[in-house]
Parts: C-alpha cells; structure tokens; sequence
C-alpha cells in the first residue's frame, strides 16, 4: 500500500474543492487529515497567534503514530512553526509551499527573482519566510486581500464562485508580473490556490509551484510500494 501523507487541518468552514490540500481526490496517493480545533484562519493568518503551537505538535505527533509518511498544512502561514514541528516527529514536514522557493529561484538566471501569491500580503512576513528559509532570496509578494478569494479563504466564507476566485488569482498575478518583469518563476503560497494553478501556468509561461507540486515530490522519496 501506498505510504499516506497526513495533513495538519486549521479548522474551517469553506469549500474544499478538487486541487485544494483539504479535498483527498487532489492526491494520488492516501491522505489523513487531523483538523486542530480552534485554529482558524483568523488566528493563524491574520493573528499569527503563538499558543497555537503545541496544539499543533500535539496533532503532528497523532498523525506519525497513525503511519503518516509525512506531514504537510492546510496552510501556507504555518511556515512560521515548520521548524518546531520538524523537530518534534522523526517524519518529513512541509508546511508550506514556501519550502520551494529557494530551489525554485536557484534555477532561475542571475537577477531573476521569485513571485510569491499569497492569501494576505499584509500579513506574510519575515517569521514566515525565516521558517522556511527564504528570508534572503530575490522575491516580491503579491496578495489576494480586497477579493472575493480573500474574503472565502481567510474570511471562512462558505459562498466560493471558483471561477470568480480563480479570474482574480490570475487578475493579480498578471499585474505582479507585468510589473516585477524580473520574476522567473512563482510559487502560490496559500495551499487553497492549486484548483486555480494550472490556469496560472498557462498564462504566465513560467515555473508555479504550489503545495501539491511540494507534496508529490516529498512523496516520492518517501513511498513505498509492495514488498522488498
């Protein structure tokens, strides 16, 4: 059997359509998901709140008791605890599609740097990229604050239109490039955005990368399949 990847939950009400981290058909391989009761998005994105941690934790070492090969978040902002949650399971985490972005910009030329979407811009900042290690790379930042993507994600609405949300993630992302022509490659914060990444791609005609694109490849090193 395949090796299954668990899944840190924030507890919310929104829709979790096909290519969002929360809906297991986005996976090809088994998912468990364990939600932290309490840890809305309200808390973690717009509050950052600390005492969140250690419910985290505790979930993080529920779910390597369980079998989970690894571990990833339902959300992107939970870089700021990826390395207390690395030490406390002897699993791989991955907290956020972050975790690319260093790889990403070395592949890109010299004086290229790497777009960042996220649900908040406000909100995104350095405890963040300390915790996935990016504090120092070439980047700018691009937010979905204002839209209606905003108001469904980090708002916990449970009305989504995804062709309205998907129309102002490509929205934002053009003019983040048009304006910031030195962005060779994008990587989608929010895990909420890979149901809207492949229109992305084909737009933008560059490298975007997104929590799945990080989970298949940690996967892969990770699985396990029939007997030895």
């Amino acid at each position: 059997m395949d090796q299954m990847l668990g899944i840190l939950m924030l507890d919310t009400h929104f829709p979790r359509i096909k290519g969002d981290v929360g809906n297991p058909d986005s996976f090809s391989y088994p998912v468990r998901k364990l939600t932290v009761r309490g840890a809305s998005p309200d808390r973690v994105v717009r509050e950052a709140d600390p005492s969140l941690l250690e419910p985290f934790l505790q979930a993080a070492e529920q779910l390597e008791r369980e079998g989970c090969a690894a571990i990833t978040t339902s959300c992107g902002f939970l870089a700021m605890f990826q390395k207390e949650l690395a030490a406390r399971v002897s699993i791989p985490v991955f907290t956020s599609s972050l975790l690319q972005a260093r790889t990403a910009c070395g592949l890109l030329p010299a004086g290229k740097k790497i777009g960042i979407l996220t649900a908040d811009g406000r909100k995104l900042g350095m405890r963040h990229f300390r915790g996935a290690g990016i504090e120092d790379i070439p980047k700018v930042v691009y937010g979905m604050e204002g839209t209606h993507f905003h108001d469904i994600y980090v708002g916990d609405r449970e009305d989504l239109d995804p062709a309205r949300a998907g129309e102002e993630l490509q929205r934002v992302a053009l003019r983040m490039m048009e304006e910031n022509p030195e962005v060779g490659a994008v990587v989608c914060e929010c895990t909420n955005m890979p149901p809207y990444t492949d229109a992305l791609r084909n737009i933008l005609k560059c490298p975007v990368y997104d929590i799945l694109t990080l989970a298949d490849q940690v996967m892969q090193s990770v699985r396990r399949t029939g007997s030895s």
